[in-house]
């Protein structure tokens, strides 16, 4: 079964935005895409031919993100948070939009391991964050050529599905999964310059459920004094498999996930500061009792279930209690 599907994807978007669209699109742009989606693209390649390291795949990452830094001069200015006021990065603007990049491109790479799962969650994503942007560009807040490339994207992602979701009859790889990532968070980016606390949380949030994968698998393998690269069965498709999802199941759910982060996202557009505080509590206290009752993070790692538990029931109370004066004894 042919491991590069994803090279579909790349010369779908690239022939379409160089020659469909180049009347709206800029050249110079479109090519400002293409090549660090090519140094990509390649790498993962490579990857998917002969089974390169992490930290060998990092480097090609490296290399995109600084041609985005210094050639096409995409890079994260400030912040302006509520009651703080505007943040200026400074020099530091450069390895933020690196960690930027980085973390958003291997977070869709570490989650493509069922048959159309960082396939669909891409297209989820993209369908949202092209919606997001069409209405920034209504208001004059992005041009409309940034939301137009996502919804290209989106069309030639779209093609591909059908033949990658279970059971697949082309794999995605690791050049389809890094290319798709790497775009995501280049286009995602470029409403960040001067970034506000929501536009800055909005892609998060979007992409919620590979980034909260990768940061607990960062996390588990630390706590397990385990490389940080190192693999694991604890992936959350792996979690939903072993709890009797089945391998289609299992990809539906996490597309679920994927939506309710999404309109998530969108109700931002609407709250005011207080609203969206309250908004991002509630969403990180769910998540984070979702990951617990699903062992995300590891057994016996469930601070928040314990807590709860602690609260609401006598008996568990009573017991831990019990349990802390004989330790003391």
């Amino acid at each position: 079964m042919p491991t590069a599907g994803g090279l579909a994807i790349f010369i779908s978007f690239s022939l379409s935005i160089l020659f469909l669209f180049n009347d709206i699109i800029p050249t110079s742009y479109a090519l400002h895409l293409i090549i660090p989606s090519g140094i990509i693209v390649v790498t993962g390649l490579i990857d998917d031919i002969f089974e390169i390291s992490p930290r060998q795949k990092m480097i090609g990452i490296l290399l995109a993100a600084l041609y985005v830094c210094f050639v096409f001069d995409i890079i994260m200015h400030s912040i302006t948070l509520p009651y703080i006021g505007t943040i200026h990065f400074g020099w530091l603007s450069y390895p933020i939009t690196i960690l930027w990049i980085a973390g958003l491109t291997n977070a869709i790479n570490l989650i493509d391991g069922l048959d159309g799962l960082a396939s669909g969650v891409s297209i989820i994503a993209l369908t949202t964050i092209g919606i997001i942007g069409y209405i920034g560009a209504s208001t004059g807040a992005v041009h409309i050529v940034v939301p137009l490339s996502i919804f290209i994207l989106l069309m030639s992602t779209l093609g591909f599905f059908p033949f990658n979701f279970y059971p697949a009859k082309l794999y995605l790889g690791d050049t389809g999964a890094l290319f798709l990532g790497f775009l995501i968070s280049l286009l995602s980016l470029q409403g960040l310059k001067n970034a506000t606390f929501i536009s800055l949380i909005t892609p998060l949030i979007i992409l919620g459920v590979p980034l909260t994968d990768t940061v607990f698998a960062m996390i588990r393998r630390l706590l397990n004094k385990k490389p940080i690269s190192s693999a694991d069965k604890m992936h959350l498709h792996h979690r939903l498999i072993s709890l009797g999802f089945t391998h289609r199941g299992a990809v539906v759910m996490i597309y679920c996930m994927s939506l309710i982060f999404s309109l998530i996202s969108f109700l931002y557009l609407f709250t005011n500061t207080w609203g969206t505080i309250f908004l991002t509590i509630a969403s990180l206290l769910g998540l984070q009792l979702f990951i617990e009752l699903i062992e995300l993070s590891g057994e016996n790692r469930q601070p928040l279930l314990h807590a709860l538990k602690f609260i609401g029931n006598k008996a568990y109370r009573q017991k831990k209690l019990l349990d802390r004066k004989k330790k003391k004894e």
